[in-house]
């Protein structure tokens, strides 16, 4: 662990909804005095998050250094009128894995960047699961009635460095690739040497977050930390003693983490998960019902969120050394676990568990629908066939992959 973890205040702020983070970050960026990075898999340049494109415009004119990176995927291309803007303003942007066509059918174009992060003159950072992309809007269904459910925290303190540090990273990684594919070996090298400059190591780190709080940022990666979060996952409901509360857009869990809950449940730890009860993917939304017979028999409740689009992906249990929650990223699917960049803030504190659990309990007993263990058993047998396939394809494209789930 870096760093001074006594120094300065150190606050964590629960978000809901883009409705609540986009103000937050034009707050924070429009403030920025030296540096912006952002990072995020979808930047929707239209609607609500376009206040979030002009601060970051608006702060590289200021003389501010503003890092973009959005996903090849998630994203694509940058529209030509925001190229054209940020250039003039100064903000400098990378697509990371830009791939197209065919090439989405080959495993490397299925190693995407996930995480949402944000970090402002290494003095708060944001993390969680909200896209920039406006609350009441979905690519694939267009206009929403309700809002989509998300979670992004905001911190402040000595857990920012880590988050500085894991984005300074990736920056300085893509940048050296940039040059290389520009044939400029020299260009390449000094970005290897700025990234050694930088000092940074990616970790999971813990930090004391004021009296009582404490908190980590858990990454996921293709290089050291390929199974991180779902371990973190794992220990905690190895140690939950009374309740576990998971809300997840995607859930498809493999073996050793269905069993993980299993075991739970039938030790008497009460569990519920959140899911998403509308059709959004034909394989997410098929392949997680696959997995619901043995979590059913077991006594673990399960609730489709129906309002809207559920996106969010956090958790709150119980464990020997008090409430943990967690704010991110990763899906508990193979995508999220094996695949993808991903990270979570994981939280050790009552009041902030206390304060998202409010929020999970509302969707599950004003929003959602309990599924009956009976009614998923006669369902038909299209259905069947149909989480059957989704799911045998799911695990198939894992295999293609060189990953075991």
């Amino acid at each position: 662990m870096k760093g001074d973890t006594s120094r300065g205040e150190h606050e964590l702020t629960l978000l809901k909804g883009g409705v609540e983070l986009f103000p937050a970050l034009v707050e924070e960026i429009a403030a920025a005095r030296s540096e912006v990075m952002l990072e995020t898999y979808i930047f929707d340049f239209t609607r609500s998050p376009l206040t979030v494109a002009e601060a970051l415009e608006g702060a590289a004119r200021r003389g501010v250094a503003v890092r973009v990176v959005v996903d090849g995927v998630g994203t694509g291309e940058i529209p030509p009128e925001w190229t054209q803007r940020w250039a003039a303003a100064g903000v400098r942007w990378r697509v990371f894995n830009p791939v197209h066509g065919w090439r989405l059918l080959m495993p490397r174009g299925w190693r995407r960047l996930h995480r949402k992060l944000c970090v402002i003159d290494g003095d708060v950072a944001f993390c969680g699961g909200i896209n920039l992309l406006d609350d009441f809007h979905d690519p694939n269904h267009g206009a929403l009635e309700q809002p989509r459910l998300d979670f992004a925290v905001r911190v402040r303190g000595p857990l920012v460095d880590d988050v500085h540090d894991t984005m300074t990273r990736l920056w300085w990684r893509l940048q050296t690739a940039r040059k290389l594919r520009q044939a400029d070996p020299e260009g390449a090298l000094a970005a290897v040497r700025a990234a050694a400059d930088a000092g940074v190591e990616e970790h999971t780190h813990s930090r004391r977050m004021g009296p009582g709080v404490r908190a980590s940022l858990v990454l996921r990666d293709n290089f050291r930390f390929r199974r991180r979060i779902e371990s973190v996952y794992r220990l905690a409901i190895a140690q939950s003693r009374r309740e576990i509360v998971i809300a997840n857009a995607y859930f498809v869990p493999g073996v050793t983490l269905q069993r993980a809950l299993i075991r739970a449940a039938r030790r008497g730890v009460k569990i519920t998960l959140l899911l998403q009860g509308r059709y959004e993917y034909f394989m997410q939304f098929h392949a997680s019902r696959a997995a619901y017979g043995p979590m059913l028999a077991a006594g673990i409740e399960i609730i489709e969120y129906e309002t809207s689009f559920l996106h969010a992906k956090v958790a709150v249990m119980d464990t020997p050394n008090g409430a943990l929650a967690t704010v991110g990223s990763s899906n508990l699917d193979p995508f999220s676990l094996l695949l993808a960049r991903e990270a979570n803030v994981f939280v050790r504190d009552d009041g902030f568990a206390a304060e998202l659990m409010g929020h999970l309990r509302h969707a599950i007993g004003q929003q959602g629908r309990r599924v009956a263990p009976d009614a998923h058993a006669r369902r038909s047998v299209w259905t069947r066939a149909a989480n059957w396939i989704a799911y045998a394809g799911m695990r198939l494209m894992i295999m293609v992959a060189g990953k075991k789930y």
